[in-house]
């Protein structure tokens, strides 16, 4: 069923999308205020349960591209989306019905809504990750066969391009990426256009809906004076995710971060509130792996999340700093992201991680 989002939703939303976005898909704070200007000058937006969606429809996804660390420090402006959707439906021939989120990330699960704003075009409740991950190729979609390309880009002084690379998308994420670096290391994307009975068949259902849900179980937990991860937990049992697991709880004790090929990399570690225990955590724009004393208790494509240890608040890679007290959640992911196509796509090997997948509900069970 379709429903309206508006602004007084906009910092739950935003909440709950970096929860969701294991630490990437950019300052939550900054897509919340660039859907927030949208809304106050066009109105509330349209989110399209994926079930509505006619199976002709024309959808075209729309997100940001580039190093979180790059975008909190040159801000995005909300031109760009637009122009990249518009110069997709150019090079196609065809007008969008429909736009949503290519993943669940902090801003990229707000983009769309700046676009929708906009254009008046509905949001599809749905993405391609259930989650964040750093490449192009890394979406379900991709994954049961729809290609990326054509591929709309929008800078920030008016510049478009369009690539069109076939069934290739990992060279169109090769050819994509050193562009966004040309273009000051951030820019607008629109890809994967695809037809409704496409994305029925591929997306990663509901997970605006999820997203506004678990920022919503984090506030209503603080204001009743309860513990927020223990909300949390509540809020996902009984969705596709289905299970929270705490890793650790403790505070940083260290972190390295470089921005290297258009991706922020590098790693944490922390040290237990009591006892000698530590985490590491290695990190891709996005988290990609937990180790507790050496051992891999989460890895991609399951959710590691940092939480501030007090009131459950979503902590980025970028926002990550010495001395944060914190608890760390693994959540499972939904089983179309577990397959063996799915693995082979985003899985620990694609990140040159030495580790075989787990889920962890299996690695740390209750």
């Amino acid at each position: 069923m379709s429903w309206t989002l508006g602004p007084e939703q906009l910092d739950d939303l935003a909440r709950g999308a970096a929860i969701l976005g294991t630490g990437g898909g950019g300052d939550p704070t900054i897509g919340r205020l660039l859907v927030r200007e949208a809304m106050r000058e066009h109105g509330p937006v349209t989110v399209l349960d994926p079930d509505e969606v006619a199976d002709d429809a024309f959808v075209i996804p729309v997100a940001n591209m580039g190093a979180p660390t790059v975008m909190v420090e040159k801000l995005p402006g909300a031109d760009e989306p637009v122009a990249a959707l518009r110069a997709l439906e150019t090079f196609t021939g065809r007008k969008a019905d429909a736009t949503m989120p290519i993943e669940c990330g902090g801003s990229n699960s707000l983009i769309p809504l700046i676009v929708a704003a906009r254009t008046g075009l509905p949001v599809v409740d749905a993405d391609g990750m259930g989650r964040a991950f750093p490449e192009l190729q890394m979406e379900t979609f991709h994954v049961y066969g729809i290609p990326a390309s054509p591929l709309a880009m929008a800078g920030e002084h008016g510049e478009t391009c369009v690539f069109d690379t076939g069934k290739d998308t990992k060279r169109l994420e090769d050819l994509a990426r050193r562009v966004t670096v040309g273009l000051g290391g951030g820019a607008a994307i629109a890809e994967y256009s695809m037809t409704g009975e496409q994305l029925k068949r591929t997306a990663v259902p509901r997970t605006l809906s999820l997203a506004l849900s678990l920022g919503r179980a984090v506030r209503e937990a603080r204001e009743a004076h309860r513990d927020p991860v223990e909300a949390l937990g509540e809020a996902v049992t009984g969705t596709i995710y289905g299970h929270l697991r705490v890793l650790f709880r403790g505070k940083v004790t260290d972190v390295e971060r470089r921005t290297e090929g258009g991706f922020a990399r590098g790693r944490a570690t922390f040290a237990a509130f009591e006892g000698d225990s530590g985490l590491e955590l290695r990190f891709q724009n996005e988290h990609l792996a937990a180790l507790r004393d050496g051992e891999p208790i989460c890895v991609v494509p399951d959710l590691v999340c940092v939480l501030e240890a007090d009131t459950g608040e979503p902590i980025t890679t970028e926002a990550l700093r010495y001395g944060q007290r914190v608890t760390v959640i693994g959540i499972a992911a939904p089983e179309i992201m577990r397959t063996p196509e799915a693995l082979a796509v985003f899985g620990p090997s694609c990140f040159d991680l030495p580790f075989t997948f787990q889920p962890v509900e299996e690695k740390l069970p209750i």
